[in-house]
């Protein structure tokens, strides 16, 4: 689990994710649109991806739905990074296949411990 997918169209937090991802030794990939991310997945399939509920084009729940509906891609973890952090987002998540749900702002510490858990 190496290589990470950050789908984020705020660049702030797509800055601060990414920071984090790579000093806990990822190598990270970033797509601002769901059109963008869906490319990446496809050509890269990356390890592990990180998706904002909110985004151009289609919505994370959207783009979540089509990664676990393709046999290809549906092993991969998601992960859901996200403002919108509801009880009723969280539980909507995962019933789409999200391995977790972090809210926003990113806390390190939670995020490193999320990963983690992914491993075991």
């Amino acid at each position: 689990m190496n290589t990470v997918l950050v789908v984020e169209d705020a660049l702030t937090d797509m800055e601060i994710l990414s920071r984090y991802l790579q000093k806990a030794g990822y190598f990270v990939m970033n797509a601002k649109t769901s059109e963008e991310a869906l490319e990446k997945i496809e050509a890269s399939k990356p390890d592990i991806i990180f998706l904002d509920v909110i985004l151009p084009g289609k919505s994370g729940f959207e783009i979540c739905r089509e990664i676990k509906n393709n046999p290809v891609t549906s092993k991969i973890p998601v992960i859901f990074c996200s403002t919108k952090n509801s009880e009723v987002d969280k539980m909507w998540g995962n019933m789409l296949g999200a391995s977790a749900y972090i809210s926003k702002p990113i806390n390190q510490e939670e995020l490193i411990t999320t990963l983690q858990s992914l491993k075991n």
